[in-house]
């Protein structure tokens, strides 16, 4: 996982409330493995029209690689499909700015280093004006261009460290494993009728 310490670059604008994982990524895009990517397949519906053209009117059409997505409020939501959080972040879009978000999609974006942020309604307002941000994610804060104060937000602290090294949930879990194995030992050592003599057996 790539670490997110201090990200800048453009920023498109969707305001759409309500936007659903099914919007995100259409389920019958889902039958790909994680290694083929699902870039292409964010927002696919909305992005095209019926004929496969591109959709001129739709905001990522109009905007050169992306970094940041901001979105209006319960982003994220409908079916739990983590695949939505991969079609974001294969697009190259490193944090969505929004007026709140879907628990799971929420949770969903934090394991896979794509950065949800909360914004109170002044702040959000600010953030879709602007066409470049800067987000320091060790500070909490998103800097706009419009030359204002920054923009504070709260990540918890798990996520937070995690995402700030690169670590997925299963890697940082690794690096205790040192710690693991001695609290396993003096368990162990403690309790030694709880563990088989034969554990094969």
């Amino acid at each position: 996982m790539t670490p997110f310490v201090l990200v800048e670059g453009t920023a498109v604008h969707l305001p759409m409330d309500s936007v659903d994982t099914d919007q995100l990524i259409p389920a019958r895009f889902m039958t790909r493995t994680r290694a083929e990517g699902y870039g292409d397949a964010l927002f696919h519906d909305l992005r095209h029209a019926e004929d496969g053209t591109p959709r001129a009117e739709f905001p990522l059409n109009g905007v050169q690689a992306p970094t940041f997505l901001v979105a209006g409020s319960n982003f994220g939501c409908g079916s739990s499909r983590e695949a939505a959080v991969y079609a974001l972040a294969d697009y190259g879009i490193r944090a969505v700015l929004a007026l709140g978000f879907a628990d799971i999609f929420r949770s969903n974006a934090m394991k896979n280093g794509l950065l949800p942020i909360t914004l109170d309604t002044e702040g959000h307002a600010r953030a879709s004006k602007a066409e470049r941000l800067v987000v320091d994610l060790e500070a909490q804060v998103v800097r706009l261009d419009d030359g204002g104060a920054p923009l504070q937000f709260e990540v918890p602290a798990a996520a937070r460290r995690r995402m700030l090294a690169g670590l997925d949930e299963i890697t940082d879990t690794l690096t205790r494993l040192d710690q693991i194995e001695a609290q396993a030992h003096s368990a162990e050592a403690a309790r030694p009728w709880l563990i088989p003599a034969n554990p094969e057996e």
